[in-house]
């Protein structure tokens, strides 16, 4: 494992680690304008909610490589109202485009081809692609340096949402499939919330834990961290005479016999057979499984 100090190293190049493993990161794509009128358009992936009630979501544009404020900063020191635009998979090129270092005045909007959409309880507009878009006021500013680099904690209160309805599934929620985000990794990757990438972890409930977990099956080379954590959830474990029972059972059996006449051992056969379970939501019969060895 590699010990790093940030004072051993450039600030580029620590931020490059901190960019490459803080992720993926949501994107703010942010609309501000001027006090002349003047409307900016940038992604921000230093992006998230930071409160529900009320609803805070916060962003921070870092300083240029010169030092400077980027321009969506010194547009809410003058309007502190902002849009927050979501970003998918189908707009993300010309997200990309848009966070290219245009002069101040230059509209975004136009450059990237983005539609502007007036917003009802703010000036900056919101972004007509966007599948989500989230009309803000700026409560406080929150200046973390003036260096190259340095961010400002934009803290903002969502005062009205616009969703658009090819995003909701039969339920009424959004359906992740449907919304296709995308969140930031580093150098020039991102990452596709949609098809494979998508998986379901339950709500944790009140387990026995990890730490009850017998030595011998936590030390498992063949069981994760991930096998484990579910392990961890059962309420209780089988007791011994449950475990009798599923012994005698024809899984178990042809197991033994796998064994016995191909030489195998015995424990990797029923780890295996458990993590099999385990993948198939089968937490039950895992835990007997386990316990058979």
């Amino acid at each position: 494992m590699k010990t790093i100090s940030p004072q051993d190293l450039s600030v580029p190049d620590f931020y490059r680690l901190l960019n490459s493993s803080i992720a993926p990161r949501p994107i703010a794509f942010v609309s501000t304008i001027s006090k002349e009128g003047h409307v900016n358009l940038s992604p921000y992936s230093f992006f998230n909610i930071f409160g529900f009630n009320p609803p805070m979501l916060v962003f921070s544009p870092s300083r240029n490589r010169h030092g400077h404020k980027k321009h969506a900063l010194l547009n809410v020191e003058e309007v502190p109202e902002v849009t927050i635009n979501v970003v998918s998979h189908r707009m993300v090129e010309q997200m990309s485009l848009a966070s290219a270092e245009f002069d101040r005045h230059v509209n975004e909007f136009d450059k990237a081809g983005f539609t502007p959409l007036p917003s009802e309880r703010v000036v900056p507009p919101r972004v007509a692609e966007a599948p989500v878009s989230y009309e803000c006021v700026v409560r406080q500013l929150v200046p973390l340096g003036d260096a190259p680099g340095a961010g400002t904690l934009v803290v903002c209160e969502v005062v009205l949402a616009h969703f658009h309805d090819e995003i909701f599934d039969a339920n009424g929620q959004i359906d992740p499939f449907r919304i296709d985000l995308v969140g930031r990794l580093g150098a020039d990757w991102y990452v596709r919330a949609n098809d494979a990438a998508l998986f379901e972890v339950a709500r944790p409930q009140m387990g026995v834990g990890v730490d009850q977990i017998p030595l011998p099956i936590r030390n498992s080379n063949i069981l994760t961290g991930n096998d484990l954590g579910r392990l961890g959830s059962a309420k209780t474990l089988p007791t011994p005479d449950e475990v009798a029972a599923y012994r005698q059972t024809e899984a178990v059996r042809s197991l033994m016999d796998e064994a016995r006449f191909g030489c195998q051992y015995l424990p990797d056969l029923l780890h295996l057979r458990a993590k099999q379970l385990l993948a198939e939501g089968n937490v039950t019969e895992a835990w007997l499984t386990l316990l058979v060895a």
